[in-house]
């Protein structure tokens, strides 16, 4: 058993256990590609909290890793046999549901660790903020901590070499061999702001892509993804230690 993720331990160690920060993974459930499976989002990001929780615990952080949340915001996906959306409104009541449980219980501090594009917390941060004004709620999208053409050649946002290259090397029995993946070809807005991104509108999976990937998987390796996914823990688990560390009334310098 891991001490720092809930669902192997037992309330014997978890009643004696010293807990400052609660990590709630978040991923989603959707086509990737032909040749990632439906849970990417959600193996990577319990993965990453799991892996970078254990690095900030061997070093006095004192961390509990929550079950991940397997769904996400799709609603630009629901045409997509069995993508599973789950709207802002549901998400920002498990928030506050889970967020009610840790303020009884006096952990204030609660990092959400995002895997999905579609979900976006900003906003349900700031009414719980209002909610539970004692406690101190951030962000971690994970797949936004390092440079991708650091280690990547081809760019895109979904099921991509990033996301193929990360899931060779965490879970690699779940990828089928690169000879069965699209290509990834993705179309644009035709108006120019939004193909730009300083203007925005939510993408019609469907409108857009022929095999519901954005980006080349085809140079993906499980070695890119192996060098990636140790920048991702260092950083994150840097996080999540700082977070520990931290004195949520003197957080500003």
């Amino acid at each position: 058993m891991r001490p720092y993720v809930l669902a192997e331990t037992t309330w014997k160690t978890i009643k004696e256990l010293d807990v400052e920060l609660a990590v709630l993974p978040w991923g989603a459930t959707e086509a990737h590609n032909f040749h990632l499976p439906y849970s990417t989002d959600t193996i990577m990001a319990e993965k990453v909290a799991e892996d970078a929780a254990r690095s900030a615990f061997e070093r006095g952080g004192k961390i509990i890793v929550l079950p991940a949340i397997p769904f996400g915001v799709n609603t630009g996906q629901l045409d997509i046999k069995l993508n599973i959306n789950m709207n802002p409104g549901t998400q920002m009541a498990i928030l506050n549901d889970i967020a009610d449980v840790l303020n009884r219980h006096g952990i204030l501090k609660l990092l959400i660790l995002n895997g999905h594009g579609g979900n976006d917390f900003r906003q349900i941060i700031r009414e719980l903020g209002f909610r539970f004004p004692k406690m101190f709620i951030c962000l971690c999208n994970w797949y936004a901590c390092f440079d991708n053409s650091k280690y990547f050649e081809n760019g895109g946002d979904h099921a991509n070499e990033m996301e193929t290259s990360m899931m060779q090397f965490v879970a690699p029995e779940l990828v089928l061999p690169l000879s069965e993946a699209g290509k990834g070809d993705s179309k644009k807005f035709r108006i120019k702001a939004l193909s730009e991104k300083w203007a925005w509108a939510e993408r019609k999976w469907t409108k857009i892509s022929k095999d519901t990937g954005i980006g080349d998987p085809s140079k993906a390796t499980p070695e890119k993804g192996e060098k990636c996914y140790a920048e991702v823990i260092e950083k994150v688990s840097g996080l999540m230690l700082d977070l520990s560390e931290a004195d949520i009334n003197d957080m500003y310098v």
